[in-house]
């Protein structure tokens, strides 16, 4: 593979410009700013909301100072509480190109439009001719997450992106899973695999957590497709995406933008910490892809059986089909088949070893399909988490 080196000794797998909006209002005139650029990796992202946000705050850090990040165009209203400075200096202080452009400031849409195409169209030629340098599978962060999910990806597209973290960490990458209201049930299972019995608890914690969490909603987090697509209960769920994280030892777990201090497996727990005060934990898939890659992820690999088709701006989604009728309706939005398991023409360390490989494959030039068909979505909302403690990561 080869990578684009990062200050921080990092190295990114795309050297992609992003153009980041700080309050919804500045939202269409960064839109705008970045449309006529989105074949260019000039991707869109940004935050809503006006009144200040911890949590935002530090996503909006890590994503702009992701490795697959090249450099930053803030777009602020002015009027917002943001911290765009803090925002801005972070990024500067990460040797990347950062320029803000404040609309009421700039003289409003118009002139900022023309200022932030301007700034855009200086930095591509520098970022197209970035130098490379080599990098290894152990470099790798990659994530895992599951949607759409029908009876078949329990079966099939779960455990084989299962194997495929096995592989991968047994290169010494850092693997990360989630979404623990969609443990609830596989808890003890998973704290049995942590490298210390603390850790353990924690992991059951952060279950039960999240279990209390849709209690006080009165929601859990199973939709009528799941019920559609054979699913029963949460628990079956459950156990469906738990086989993601394969059978490695869990080595720590993480909050949202928290980075994996080396290679191994990792649980990210996305449910607020405290009262439940922000609605849903994750309002749709995207908001935990998003929480994945302010957790260094360089790719994500994602399971699907009734067919998603979202992709991500940052780092490519490799999309995995469990569904082999899914897979031939929707073949162009596919990266893997793992429907033939079903079918009996490939086995779980066989998908499992493709999926690897593509993986590695993004680093050496490929590209995924959600990728060539232009998909950047990303979603990011209010929320509160508390540091992790020591328990949560014993070897770092």
């Amino acid at each position: 593979m080869r990578g684009f080196p990062r200050q921080d000794g990092r190295k990114g797998i795309r050297n992609t410009l992003v153009v980041a909006y700080l309050v919804e209002c500045a939202h269409h005139v960064a839109r705008e700013i970045a449309w006529p650029f989105r074949d260019r990796d000039v991707h869109l992202i940004g935050f809503p909301g006006c009144y200040p946000n911890g949590y935002a705050q530090r996503m909006m850090e890590a994503l702009c100072t992701h490795p697959n990040v090249g450099a930053v165009l803030l777009l602020s209203l002015g009027c917002e509480s943001f911290d765009k400075y803090g925002l801005a200096h972070a990024v500067r202080e990460s040797g990347r190109p950062v320029e803000t452009i404040v609309i009421q400031a700039a003289g409003g849409t118009r002139s900022s439009i023309a200022e932030g195409r301007a700034w855009i169209e200086g930095q591509l030629g520098a970022l197209a001719s970035a130098p490379t340098v080599p990098m290894g599978v152990e470099e790798l962060v990659v994530g895992t997450v599951c949607g759409g999910s029908d009876g078949t990806s329990g079966i099939t597209g779960n455990p084989a992106a299962g194997r495929a973290f096995d592989q991968l960490i047994r290169e010494g990458a850092a693997c990360i899973f989630e979404e623990t209201g969609e443990l609830i049930g596989c808890e003890h299972i998973m704290a049995s695999r942590a490298v210390t019995p603390e850790l353990g608890r924690v992991l059951e914690a952060s279950v039960a957590k999240a279990a209390r969490y849709y209690a006080t909603l009165g929601y859990g987090s199973f939709a009528a497709g799941n019920a559609d697509g054979g699913l029963s209960t949460i628990e079956e769920k459950s156990m469906g995406a738990y086989a993601k994280s394969g059978s490695s030892p869990i080595s720590g777990l993480l909050k949202p933008a928290d980075r994996p201090p080396r290679g191994g497996l990792y649980l990210l727990d996305v449910v607020p910490d405290g009262e439940v005060r922000f609605g849903f934990p994750n309002i749709n898939d995207t908001a935990e892809i998003a929480e994945l890659i302010a957790c260094g992820a360089h790719a994500v690999l994602f399971v699907t059986g009734r067919g998603s088709v979202v992709g991500s701006a940052i780092s490519p989604v490799v999309k995995i089909c469990a569904n082999p009728e899914t897979y031939r309706r929707m073949a162009d939005d596919m990266d893997v088949d793992a429907g033939r398991i079903l079918e009996g023409a490939a086995t779980l360390d066989e998908v499992g070893r493709e999926i690897r490989d593509l993986v590695v494959g993004l680093g050496q030039g490929g590209r995924t399909k959600s990728e060539e068909l232009g998909h950047q979505e990303f979603a990011l909302v209010y929320k509160s988490f508390e540091p992790i403690g020591p328990a949560c990561l014993p070897a770092a």
